[in-house]
This record gives C-alpha cells, sequence and structure tokens, in this order.
C-alpha cells in the first residue's frame, strides 16, 4: 500500500447504546483498514463484549498509547480508558456512570488530535441528557469540541453524498435560533461552508443560502431578516469572489440542490438542515421496525482539528442486541480520511 494511511481515532459514544456495536462492525471490514488505522478509544471489555454480541470475529487488542496499536484487519486496537466495568453498563438505560465515560472518550481523542498523535477523530452516539448528569453541561459533541479545543467561530455541517448543509445555529430554541441570524455570523458560515466544500474535493463550491421565513420573507412581508441580516451577508461573501446566491426559499432550495443546482446549502438553524438530510439518507421499515438505511454524516467547520460524527443517536431501543446499522460509522471513518488527506 503506498498511500498513507491516517490514523483516525474512534470515541464510541455511550456505552449503553449502539456506538460500541456499530465501531466493531465498521473495523470488521478490510476497505477500512485499505484507508487508515482505527483506534478505538473505549473499555477493552465492553469493546470485547460488543464483538460478541454483534457475532463477528475479531481480537481486541489492549494498548494504551497510539504508538502501541497493530492497525491490522481483524484486530481491534482500543485504548483501553479504564472508566467504567461491563457490570455497570445497562444498555438501553441513561446513566451518569455511562455519561461520564463517553464524555472521556471524547476529551480522550481531541486531546490526542491536539498533540499531533491522530490525524482525525470519529464520534459515536452520546447521550445528552447522561453527560449532564454526570456534571458536563453541554447540548452535544459540537459544543464539547469547541470548548475543548477554545474554537469560537464554528458550525455544523451534514453531509450526505452530494448533499450538503451547514447551520447557522443548532441546539438553541427555535426562538433564540431566529435571533441569531445575524449578518456577521451568516457570514462567517458561508465562509466555513466554502472552505469545508473545497477539503471535501469541490474545487469552486456553489452555495445556496437559505432564507429563515416562508418564501424567504416575500420581501419584507413575512419578516425582514432576510433583507437586514441576510442578503448583505450573501453581497459580503460575492465581493470576495465566492459562488453564492440567495436568500432561497427553505421549501425550493434543497431540491435544487440535490438535483445539482448548488454544492451546498447555508440553513438558518438546526431543523432547516437535519430534516431534509435524514429524509433522504435515513429508511426506515415499519414492517421489519428497522432502519434499511441510517446514511449522512456530521462535520464540525472551523476546529483546529478534525472531527467527524455519526448523524444518528444512541438508538438505546436496539442497543446490546447486534442489530445496529453501522452505515453511517462507516462513512464517517472514510470521510475522516478524506479529510486528512485533504489538510
Amino acid at each position: 500500500m503506498n498511500q498513507y494511511r491516517p490514523l483516525i481515532g474512534i470515541s464510541v459514544g455511550d456505552p449503553a447504546g449502539i456506538g460500541p456495536e456499530i465501531t466493531a462492525k465498521a473495523l470488521s471490514l478490510p476497505e477500512i483498514y485499505d484507508l487508515c488505522r482505527p483506534l478505538v478509544v473505549a473499555e477493552a471489555v465492553m469493546m470485547k463484549e460488543a464483538v460478541k454480541f454483534s457475532g463477528l470475529d475479531l481480537r481486541i487488542h489492549t494498548i494504551f498509547s497510539p504508538a502501541e496499536g497493530l492497525y491490522q484487519l481483524g484486530t481491534l486496537d482500543v485504548l483501553d480508558m479504564r472508566n467504567i466495568g461491563t457490570k455497570t453498563i445497562k444498555h438501553k438505560v441513561i446513566s451518569a456512570d455511562c455519561g461520564r465515560a463517553s464524555f472521556e472518550y471524547v476529551k480522550k481523542v481531541i486531546e490526542l488530535a491536539l498533540a499531533k498523535e491522530i490525524d482525525a477523530t470519529v464520534t459515536g452516539p452520546i447521550n445528552k441528557e447522561a453527560i449532564n448528569l454526570a456534571g458536563f453541561h453541554y447540548s452535544g459533541h459540537t459544543e464539547i469540541y469547541a470548548d475543548l479545543t477554545q474554537t469560537k467561530d464554528y458550525a455544523m455541517m451534514l453531509v450526505h453524498e452530494q448533499f450538503r448543509v451547514i447551520h447557522v445555529s443548532t441546539h438553541v430554541s427555535l426562538r433564540e435560533a431566529c435571533d441569531r441570524v445575524k449578518k456577521d455570523r451568516v457570514y462567517r458560515v458561508i465562509m466555513l461552508g466554502y472552505d469545508a466544500g473545497k477539503r471535501l474535493g469541490v474545487k469552486n463550491p456553489k452555495i445556496a443560502v437559505a432564507g429563515l421565513n416562508p418564501h424567504a420573507g416575500e420581501s419584507g412581508m413575512f419578516g425582514r431578516e432576510e433583507i437586514e441580516e441576510i442578503r448583505p451577508a450573501i453581497k459580503q461573501a460575492q465581493k470576495e469572489g465566492l459562488n453564492v446566491e440567495g436568500p432561497i426559499p427553505p421549501d425550493t432550495v434543497f431540491s435544487k440542490m440535490q438535483g445539482g443546482q448548488y454544492d451546498l446549502v447555508v440553513v438558518m438553524y438546526h431543523d432547516q438542515g437535519h430534516i431534509p438530510t435524514k429524509l433522504i439518507g435515513f429508511q426506515y421499515d415499519d414492517r421489519t421496525k428497522t432502519w434499511g438505511s441510517m446514511s449522512g454524516v456530521n462535520i464540525t467547520c472551523g476546529l483546529p482539528i478534525i472531527r467527524v460524527s455519526v448523524d444518528h443517536g444512541t438508538a438505546f431501543g436496539k442497543a446490546g442486541e447486534g442489530r445496529a446499522n453501522p452505515e453511517s460509522m462507516i462513512q464517517a471513518i472514510k470521510l475522516a480520511t478524506q479529510l486528512a488527506l485533504n489538510r
């Protein structure tokens, strides 16, 4: 193999959820080891249990630093945090113990990336209630990364194949999200999206900016945010040579991107971006009560390190049963590898 294989640190998420299982399943695939060197940050005994109930033929290699890893197919290199035992883990149950452990996994991969001991980080799903019960008061992974890397200017991007959205705000109330639609913030998110698009292989990203209000405000009839905040931000980016248009009504902009008119949409709040992305990436079958597809990943833009995450939650309902879909984890590892190679 001639190409450099980046070292990817994977924090598995909440031990009571599906994170350990989807990590083990993803790392049972030859294609992952062709691309990168995956390092699991978790508990060795926990990963051994996940391998067992998932019916996988994998050996656990316990290590305490990235340099000790073998990074060979058939072996899970686990940086053993020794935070929680299998007797303490109760699948499907929210607990402070699991919240503390999941936070420690995230903290560790961030430290390793900042110290340049790994090339990128991938995060499994955490439970926000659990980490808050443990005393870590964050609304999600994005905020943890921003705090621990001392980053003030950041944004969340969701990616499903060629469908990409980046958010002006995320984990706040809808009322507060409207108040956060300001020219400077919209402009910065456009710029962060442009930079991320280029790193994802798009030479000159075509960017659409969604409106906040129905019909993008209808010339001020339904709100003035488009006139007073969003349009001035777009004009500023256009002056700098970016290929950006808008504000475009939110009920048509995503269809236009899916049809190839745009490479990226700047959205104004959490659900404006998450709903269309998950609509095309997630496929639920009520007859079988299963998710046939859980595709799509989450990138935090603006950090000094690379962070890519699965785009779904802990799925406590199926945790510990060996039936979780690893699709999003596989995509996250592959995308983190691409970003590491394009730094």
